[in-house]
């Protein structure tokens, strides 16, 4: 049964240096943004963080990258962060890129107790230097291995007392697979309904997954890239 939390400094109290994190969103969609604000006043350094990207140079992770607390990066696309840039080509922060499927398939993996897995993905190119690679029907794969975090910080619409957890749309994307493969997760929601109140069929992640929730009180959701109609 998850813990359900008053305090967001209670939430990420045992958060500790050099720890890895996984981190839901996709972009500034789903992100748990006050939970990274709370990690951003904690002042907690040397971090592995696991996620799609690294928020943007004002918000998400990259307020974090700000103060940097974040020593390496796994992720598969960081074109939205000029700070980020900054600290890639000045040797301050460490960073592996990953094709985007099999940086969801790698944390799938983890929070399935599948240690590694082979993908056609990379073949031939530098993702694939120093990896074993196998033929498989005539086909040449590489091998990835699983991603398990220390903790995974999970932003959902609606969880009941007990902790399990619906996503809203899209901002389901990469957080189901992260509140599986962390150790302790952490999940922010806009709701907490009674247990029972939420219909089975439609949990996305059950409570066995969900260690400590808290329900926020709000977020900004922030939209990435506005686009309007020209007049």
């Amino acid at each position: 049964m998850a813990k359900i939390y008053e305090s967001y400094n209670d939430m990420v109290a045992d958060i500790h240096d050099g720890a890895t994190l996984l981190v839901g969103g996709f972009g500034l969609c789903g992100i748990p943004e006050n939970l990274i604000i709370a990690l951003r006043d904690k002042g907690v350094k040397g971090l592995t963080v696991v996620s799609n990207n690294c928020g943007v140079d004002d918000w998400g992770l990259g307020l974090m990258l700000q103060q940097k607390q974040i020593k390496k990066m796994v992720s598969s696309y960081v074109g939205e962060n000029k700070e980020f840039e900054r600290q890639f080509l000045s040797g301050e922060l460490e960073v592996e890129l990953t094709p985007q499927g099999t940086l969801a398939e790698r944390i799938r993996a983890g929070g399935a107790g599948i240690p590694a897995f082979y993908t056609p993905a990379g073949v031939g190119t530098p993702i694939a230097e120093g990896r074993e690679t196998r033929i498989f029907n005539d086909k040449e794969y590489v091998m990835e291995t699983a991603i398990t975090g220390d903790f995974a910080l999970i932003k959902a619409w609606k969880a009941d007392t007990l902790g399990n957890l619906i996503y809203h749309k899209t901002a389901r994307n990469f957080n189901p697979m992260m509140a599986a493969a962390g150790k302790i997760t952490l999940v922010e929601v806009e709701e907490i309904v009674a247990a029972g109140e939420l219909d089975p069929d439609h949990i996305h992640t059950p409570s066995i997954y969900v260690q400590r929730l808290i329900k926020a009180p709000s977020f900004e959701k922030r939209i990435e890239r506005r686009t309007v109609q020209k007049a």
